[in-house]
């Protein structure tokens, strides 16, 4: 486990990246992401435990010992930092339809775990998002889910190098997913 003073600096680094996100300061977001940073999400399938009498005529292969953390569930996002930045740039031009007028969010995280990472410098921290989408007159979004982040020190700062996301919903309700996790 890190010293307390990391934990601390995690934390505090991650709910500054939230806020950024919900002031709509992507350009200063970006900043925060590692060069070689990996960004995806996925949604959870539809897993059941082997000892489920539920239904008998599923294909063997549905049943799980344990719920993983989607790694091989269906990819809604698969990202490079220049991807990211592509979706930035679009949204400076007025032309991201999807953005106009743009998305209102909050951004809530907790349940922050933060674990000594695989290589010289780096961190793991595994936390529980909730963010709250609102757009236009009617259009209310909730995405809720698990967040398995490695931050990498930097020149003295943190910068996400990794961020694998799993949106515990098997349907996406709402009409697009153009907001940042």
């Amino acid at each position: 486990m890190p010293p307390d003073g990391v934990i601390r600096e995690v934390e505090q680094f991650l709910y500054r990246e939230t806020r950024l996100l919900d002031e709509r300061r992507f350009h200063e977001w970006l900043e925060l992401l590692a060069p070689d940073i990996h960004y995806s999400m996925a949604a959870r399938g539809i897993r059941y435990p082997k000892s489920s009498k539920a239904i008998a005529i599923l294909d063997r292969s549905r049943y799980v010992e344990e719920d993983p953390m989607g790694e091989e569930d269906l990819a809604l996002f698969d990202e490079t930092r220049e991807s990211l930045a592509a979706r930035v740039a679009r949204l400076d031009t007025g032309m991201a339809w999807a953005e106009d007028p743009p998305s209102r969010t909050r951004h809530f995280i907790s349940n922050i775990e933060v674990a000594v990472g695989e290589r010289d410098g780096e961190v793991r921290a595994r936390s529980n998002y909730i963010v709250y989408r609102s757009r236009a007159e009617t259009e209310q979004d909730f995405y809720v889910g698990a967040r398995d982040d490695v931050l990498r020190r930097c020149n003295g700062a943190w910068q996400i190098a990794r961020r694998r996301l799993v949106l515990d919903q098997n349907v996406v309700l709402a009409k697009n997913l153009s907001i940042f996790f």
